[in-house]
């Protein structure tokens, strides 16, 4: 059983940058790459990105390349998701996911555990 929990979300502006947290627990973090997926009411849950066990992987949307960027501090357990240069086209729901895959998973059916998500409101 793994536990997930987000944290850092708020109300930004236009422009503004934010990191989001992610907390696991689990005995062994590294075992898992951990992704990062974002939802709109209404609609299918999105790929942000992805960070092998060891961190020395990573892969991005391509549209959010350059913008968002994910680090894991194994020692903590933790998983980071840094945005910058937020549009209020990326409002919404942000999650964290984990996966044993062993592979770089990139697909939501490839984690079998969430967390419960923090909002991201982007205002203008």
């Amino acid at each position: 059983q793994v536990q997930l929990e987000e944290s850092g979300g708020g109300l930004v502006q236009a422009g503004d940058s934010l990191s989001l947290s992610c907390t696991a627990s689990v005995h062994t973090f590294s075992d898992y790459a951990m992704g990062w997926f974002r939802q709109v009411p209404g609609e299918e849950r999105a790929f942000i990105g992805a960070i092998s066990g060891n961190g020395g992987f990573t892969r991005y949307a391509d549209s959010l390349k350059g913008r968002f960027t994910i680090s894991r501090d194994n020692a903590k357990n933790t998983v980071l998701l840094q945005m910058n240069d937020l549009k209020p086209e990326d409002t919404a729901v942000y999650f964290c996911a984990a996966s044993l895959w062993l592979g770089m998973p990139l697909l939501r059916e490839q984690y079998p555990y969430w967390g419960q998500g923090t909002q991201v409101t982007v205002s203008t």
